[in-house]
This record gives C-alpha cells, structure tokens and sequence, in this order.
C-alpha cells in the first residue's frame, strides 16, 4: 500500500491480515476481529516488534514468522486456533489514572 490515512476499511474486507509488528498495526487489526500473521523484519536492532509478536502469539491471537519463512507459515496455517482478541476497557485505565491523581 502506500500511505493511506486508514486502513479500516481494507480491514473490515479482510479475510486475512499479514502485518509488520507494529503496536498500532496489530491491536488495529485483532480489535477488527481479524486473523493476524506478523512478519518480523529481522535486520531491526533491539526488536520490539519480534517481543510484541511472541508474546501475542504466545498468548494465542496471531501467528508469527519472518520474510524467508511466510510461504511455510501460509501453507501450514491454522486459522482456526486463534484465540479472539478481548475487547479494550478503557475505563480501567480511566479508573486508576483518577485514583493516581486523587480525582475519586
């Protein structure tokens, strides 16, 4: 793609999403419900994104692989064990910043 304000109607029609490891592009895509595999990018120093990618996929939400192993992943693929990602509840965080501050 090239640079495009949103992807949210590209995700809506998704099927299937195939993804860097980036914050915003994975939540973005699991909070549409959307199966996820994430590609890390190898050559990045201090990669974030290859922690973010174990940890969801630990977790059971997306599938993970680099450039050189995404045929396979695709080949190989179980959909079907992804877990739903849950939904944001951001009055939690609402919550505790207002307990921090004293405003409750």
């Amino acid at each position: 793609f090239r640079f495009k304000d949103s992807l949210a109607e590209d995700l809506q029609r998704a099927d299937l999403v195939i993804s860097h490891a980036g914050a915003g592009s994975c939540l973005e895509t699991l909070e549409k419900g959307k199966p996820l595999i994430v590609v890390i990018n190898d050559k990045l120093m201090d990669n974030h994104q290859l922690e973010l990618a174990k940890q969801l996929h630990r977790d059971g939400y997306v599938l993970y692989c680099n450039c050189s192993t995404l045929v396979e992943t695709l080949q190989s693929m179980d959909l079907s064990a992804l877990k739903p990602f849950p939904p944001g509840q951001p009055e939690k965080f609402a919550s505790f910043l207002d307990k921090v501050f004293g405003l409750q």
